[in-house]
C-alpha cells in the first residue's frame, strides 16, 4: 500500500493536461481525488476514465470566481472531509500576447485566473490545514515564472507565473510553523492543449520532445511522498532536448 493511500487531494484544472496527469497518478497511489475545472464534460471524461481504489469526484470550478471557489471547496470538503494536498494546476493563456497586441481585458483574464486563482484556492484550504497542522500545496507555475520569455509565453502569462512563484515562496515561509509545505513547480514546455493557443503552435514532432504531463505527475508523487520534515520549495523540470524554452 502506498504511503499516499487515503490522502485527500483537490486538483484544479483537472480536466486536461498537467492536472489530468496528476489526477491519474495520485489516484493510482490510492489517494482520494477530486478535480475541478470550467468544463464539466471534460472533468467527467477524466474522472470516469480513472480506475483506482477510490472514485474520482468532479465539480465545476472557475478559480477566478470567488463564489465558484467557495462552492467548490464546500463540496470538496463534504466529499473528502478535509484536504491534505492541493494541486493548483488551473491556467490559461491568450493568443494575442505581446504588449502591442494584448487588450487590457485579456491581461485581467490571465492574471485573475493564473495568479489570483491560485491565491483563491490556497486561501480556501489553509484554515483546515492549519487546524490539522499538516498540508501540502503544489502550484504548477512555468519556467516563464523564473525568467520572462515574453516573445513566446507573453507578457501577461509571464507576469502571472512570477506572481505564482512569489505567492508560493511567501506562503511557504508563513505557514511552515503550521506544518504546511508549499512547492512551486516550474515546467518548461509541456505537451498540452494550451500550446494550441500559441501564435504558431508547435509541430507534433516538437511536442513529442517536450515534457509530458505524466512527467510532471511523477515529480508531484515524489514531492508528496517526502516525510513532513522535508519540503521541496521549488522544482524546475525541462525537456532534455531543447525545443523552444
Amino acid at each position: 500500500m502506498s504511503e499516499l493511500s487515503g490522502k485527500r487531494v483537490v486538483i484544479t484544472g483537472g480536466g486536461s493536461g498537467i492536472g489530468e496527469g496528476i489526477a491519474k497518478a495520485l489516484a493510482a497511489e490510492g489517494c482520494r481525488v477530486v478535480i475541478g475545472g470550467r468544463t464539466v464534460e471534460k472533468l467527467k471524461v477524466v474522472a470516469e476514465g480513472i480506475s483506482g481504489e477510490h472514485t474520482v469526484g468532479y465539480h465545476p470550478l472557475d478559480v477566478a470566481d470567488r463564489t465558484s471557489v467557495e462552492t467548490f471547496f464546500v463540496w470538496a470538503k463534504e466529499i473528502l472531509g478535509g484536504v491534505d494536498i492541493l494541486i493548483n494546476s488551473a491556467g490559461i493563456n491568450i493568443a494575442k500576447r505581446s504588449m502591442a497586441e494584448m487588450v487590457p481585458e485579456d491581461w485581467d483574464k490571465v492574471l485573475t485566473t493564473n495568479a489570483t486563482g491560485a491565491y483563491n484556492c490556497m486561501a480556501a484550504v489553509l484554515p483546515g490545514m492549519r487546524e490539522q497542522k499538516d498540508g501540502l500545496i503544489i502550484s504548477v507555475a512555468s519556467i516563464a515564472g523564473l525568467r520572462a520569455i515574453a516573445g513566446l509565453a507573453g507578457v501577461a502569462y509571464c507576469a502571472s507565473k512570477f506572481a505564482v512563484s512569489a505567492l508560493g515562496t511567501a506562503v511557504a515561509e508563513e505557514e511552515k510553523k503550521h506544518g504546511i509545505r508549499v512547492t512551486t513547480i516550474y515546467p518548461g514546455e509541456v505537451a498540452t492543449a494550451i500550446l494550441d493557443r500559441r501564435p504558431v503552435p508547435p509541430s507534433a514532432e516538437a511536442r513529442a520532445a517536450m515534457v509530458q504531463p505524466e512527467d510532471v505527475a511523477a515529480a508531484v508523487i515524489m514531492i508528496a511522498k517526502l516525510p513532513p520534515r522535508a519540503n521541496v520549495l521549488e522544482m524546475v523540470i525541462k525537456p532534455t532536448v531543447q525545443t523552444f524554452i
